[in-house]
């Protein structure tokens, strides 16, 4: 299950330039510089806070079938409630999303899950999730993301995902104009990312929705490790000016302003993931970006090849009785 603290978005003040918490897809103009972050003294101001019931009420359920083929079965508001896969836990006010785990359920067949989506778009600025527990295991599928419309034309920027028994987390932006999107292959600077780049071109279509994945070197960042360390924080900074930035922080390791409320991403460590506006046109690749969370089961990645190769026993159909 997911359990969620709060999710804070945020936007620079004083401007107007932004508004302002599971799918893995890795491929030309590609350039071979060792681009290095921007860094600006910039303080966030909260735009947008969702935390307990906010996420139910001011959130949409996704009902339809499983865009990825996963097999669940996605609910309703008042059927998620009353199933209890989508509930406040009275004790700290956290969110709970979680997939049914009791049913007996034939293999091959569909369980019931939950997938949300922000009522309110965003076209830039800093978005937190804080998370004490994700879904982990042989065929499951969680995520966080955003995603604009008619995709992938308006693109989509996977911040939480991760298959079966993954040991940290896939960053990944997806882009589908004729606009060029990529990231550089070497993460040298010192001051750019700590990730290990997964593909270099972000462009992506129905048939190659690889993208430009990163993987986190954190295994506090997804699955177990996630779950064992409490939990943390993960950061998005969008910024059409200097490109993308992603953090996870494990609950140890939170910065004290963000725990204030008051968020600097100039005085963190180096994020985990970074894409720079000098090789991907942001703003003509990213916008009118909702916010999702979902979890799925099997479907086309974490019921694919990832699946045989992950030493999960049997088949991901199998897994679903």
């Amino acid at each position: 299950m997911h359990s969620l603290s709060k999710l804070l978005l945020a936007a620079l003040s004083l401007t107007t330039l932004v508004g302002a918490h599971q799918q893995s897809r890795a491929h030309s103009r590609h350039r071979r510089t060792a681009v290095r972050r921007q860094s600006t003294n910039k303080t966030y101001v909260i735009q947008d806070l969702y935390q307990g019931q906010d996420f139910i009420n001011n959130w949409d359920f996704f009902t339809g079938s499983d865009p990825t083929g996963g097999n669940v079965n996605y609910q309703s508001q008042s059927d998620a409630q009353s199933k209890g896969l989508a509930y406040v836990n009275d004790c700290d006010n956290s969110t709970v999303l979680a997939v049914d785990s009791t049913s007996t359920v034939a293999a091959g067949g569909k369980r019931d899950s939950v997938r949300i989506t922000s009522q309110k778009s965003y076209n830039g600025g800093l978005f937190v999730i804080d998370a004490s527990n994700m879904p982990v295991g042989c065929s499951t599928w969680p995520s966080f993301w955003t995603v604009g419309p008619n995709w992938p034309s308006a693109g989509e920027i996977d911040i939480i995902e991760g298959v079966n028994d993954q040991a940290t987390n896939q960053m990944t932006l997806h882009s589908g104009t004729s606009q060029g999107c990529t990231i550089a292959k070497s993460n040298s600077s010192t001051d750019q990312f700590t990730g290990q780049v997964l593909g270099t071109n972000c462009y992506s279509t129905e048939n190659a929705d690889a993208g430009c994945g990163v993987e986190d070197t954190d295994t506090r960042s997804f699955g177990y490790g996630f779950n064992n360390a409490e939990g943390g924080v993960f950061a998005l900074l969008w910024d059409n000016s200097s490109g993308m930035s992603m953090w996870h922080f494990a609950r140890a390791d939170i910065p004290a302003d963000l725990t204030a409320q008051t968020p600097n991403p100039s005085t963190w460590s180096t994020p985990a993931g970074f894409w720079s506006a000098q090789s991907c046109d942001i703003s003509a690749n990213f916008y009118d970006h909702q916010m999702v969370i979902d979890t799925t089961i099997c479907g086309n990645w974490a019921g694919g090849s990832a699946y045989s190769s992950s030493g999960c026993p049997g088949t991901c159909s199998d897994m679903v009785a």
